[in-house]
């Protein structure tokens, strides 16, 4: 009986810790966003107070916006960060995204070498800054991912009534800090976020040539995953992820980061 007693208890133990185990598997959401959100160092900052007050953990999938968007498509995350307008707009009216939140913004810029081969900066806009580099062959890195910043280099290149073929256009197929690492070595043009060429800015002797064209306009959203499409998807703490993003505290988050004084993104939340 003694015996029987204590194979109970143990049983009764194994299973407790066997349901704190369960628990605390199941607090964790899982997020697809950019590899600028990821490269720029914001989320190291930006995520643990989320995490803490809601006792989970986010496990951070970052790729370009076409992967992250696709992520969530097929239910393999519970919420996306990224940014591609377009594309996000198409998310949620198809079905797989609900609830599109804008979180925050920056811009693109046109990085190159010091010695600015083919004149982009005298240009005027960022068509004519593409078209002077197509002209002169000048060496220009693409992210080549279906990425937000991919998308729109695109939209530019059509902008320009070109489109980049040759040796000097490279498509790299990588992330935003890698694409600036190749054009550092290959001495080359690309097009990035300015959050990640800050955050770069140290490791690259990349220049910034051209930014302001209204067009270059770069906004971060958050969607959480349709969960009548996918079920499973942690819907709940989703939407709490948005609050937070959205909220006074993820805002002023946000607005204080900064890399070596420089801020990297600007909140704006409606």
């Amino acid at each position: 009986m003694k015996r029987l007693n204590s194979l109970f208890a143990f049983m009764f133990v194994f299973l407790a810790i066997m349901n704190v185990a369960y628990a605390h598997a199941e607090m964790r959401l899982r997020m697809s966003t950019t590899t600028s959100t990821e490269n720029s160092g914001l989320l190291k900052v930006l995520l643990p107070p989320f995490e803490k007050s809601c006792d989970c953990k986010v496990d951070v999938i970052a790729v370009g916006t076409g992967k992250a968007l696709k992520l969530g498509e097929m239910g393999d995350v519970d919420v996306v960060f990224v940014h591609a307008r377009t594309l996000e707009d198409k998310f949620v009216a198809d079905g797989p995204g609900v609830s599109r939140k804008d979180v925050m913004y920056n811009d693109f810029v046109i990085i190159g070498p010091s010695s600015d081969p083919a004149l982009v900066k005298g240009a005027k806009t960022a068509a004519e800054a593409f078209s002077r580099i197509a002209a002169k062959n000048a060496v220009f890195i693409s992210r080549g991912d279906e990425s937000g910043t991919h998308q729109k280099e695109k939209d530019i290149w059509k902008s320009a009534s070109l489109t980049p073929k040759g040796s000097w256009y490279v498509e790299a197929g990588q992330g935003m800090g890698e694409v600036i690492n190749m054009a550092t070595e290959k001495q080359g043009y690309t097009l990035a976020d300015r959050g990640t060429y800050i955050a770069y800015k140290k490791k690259s002797d990349l220049v910034l040539l051209y930014e302001g064209d209204k067009t270059l306009f770069n906004p971060y959203g958050v969607i959480a995953v349709n969960p009548k499409r996918h079920p499973h998807v942690k819907h709940d703490l989703a939407k709490k992820l948005t609050e937070f993003l959205t909220s006074k505290e993820g805002q002023g988050i946000i607005a204080e980061f900064k890399v070596n004084g420089e801020q990297l993104f600007f909140p704006n939340a409606r």
